[in-house]
């Protein structure tokens, strides 16, 4: 597809490494021609992987990816705290970590799964009396956030290297977690934990809910072939799905409620309050249903053809 046929879908970017993604949102504009571009959970300049952005209609969907679990993998270094907790600061302390276990730090990395409250980054880009974290730390202030509630679902170590004679270990790791963990957090609790300090030094995004690096395109493919997952397509992979008939079809798509489904399926890990996917039989995605008692109401509703626009 290329820029003068695109309607509305999702894009799964796969980002590189020192873009922002406000860089790649800006390049989604210009392939797409449309100001109606936006995504669904920032990247660090430094990481890589799946960004996915919403094009027109389908940014409306957005909110709802926001908050899926999302997957990494990553590579930390124990040995150097960075102001940062990642290579792009400058190294704030050094201890050796020749003589920390594996087995500490396997340890380690399990007292770290599961629910645990996490501080994040001082830099990150939470809004501290309506100013971004990082902001605040490169004018110089002392910002410590709150703790706040994440889930790490798993934390695996695939391999632990040992560095520079044992003076660093660098550990390989695949991540899966809750929206708003921050994986460069994790690096420096885990140093912290063992004593000798910790950050990131690579961090590559390979899931964002039911989306992952499989059907990620670069900026040069995209620039190339626009690919783009249509509405149907992408809500049928993030929502629980009903089938209408075509008398529902058609009042949902002037707005009206409908019979709640008795069968609907029980709420995701990721969302408890995830909506359901409604679709006319001919497969077109009317709306998002969420029941109330008796009645499904419409959260979202598409209308007949606006979906696929």
């Amino acid at each position: 597809m290329n820029s003068g046929q695109v309607h509305s879908g999702l894009v799964i970017v796969d980002k590189p490494q020192g873009w922002t993604s406000h860089d790649v949102v800006g390049r989604m504009r210009r392939l797409a021609g449309t100001r109606k571009v936006g995504h669904a959970g920032t990247l660090d300049p430094m990481a890589t992987g799946v960004l996915v952005v919403g094009v027109n209609r389908a940014t409306r969907l957005l909110t709802y990816i926001v908050g899926t679990s999302k997957t990494y993998t990553a590579t930390i270094r124990l040995g150097q705290s960075t102001i940062t907790d990642d290579a792009e600061g400058e190294v704030t302390s050094e201890v050796s970590a020749e003589v920390v276990p594996s087995e500490a730090i396997r340890t380690a990395v399990a007292a770290l799964t599961g629910s645990i409250s996490q501080v994040p980054s001082s830099v990150s880009a939470i809004k501290v009396n309506g100013e971004r974290a990082y902001n605040r730390v490169r004018s110089g202030e002392d910002v410590v956030l709150q703790p706040r509630p994440v889930t790490v679902h798993s934390f695996d170590i695939s391999e632990i290297r040992r560095l520079q004679g044992g003076v660093v270990q660098d550990l390989d790791v695949t991540v899966r977690c809750s929206s708003g963990t921050y994986i460069r957090a994790l690096a420096r609790d885990l140093g912290a934990a063992l004593g000798v300090g910790g950050h990131l030094t690579a961090l590559r995004r390979t899931e964002v809910g039911p989306y992952s690096l499989d059907q990620a395109s670069t900026l040069e493919e995209l620039a190339q072939d626009f690919r783009l997952l249509g509405i149907d397509e992408a809500a049928r992979a993030l929502f629980p799905v009903r089938e209408l008939s075509d008398s529902e079809a058609q009042d949902l798509s002037h707005g009206r409620r409908i019979g709640a489904s008795a069968d609907t399926p029980a709420p995701s890990a990721d969302h408890t309050d995830r909506p359901v996917a409604a679709f006319a039989p001919g497969g077109a995605l009317i709306a998002l249903l969420e029941n109330r008692g008796l009645e499904a109401k419409p959260a979202l509703v598409f209308a007949p053809g606006e979906a696929g626009a």
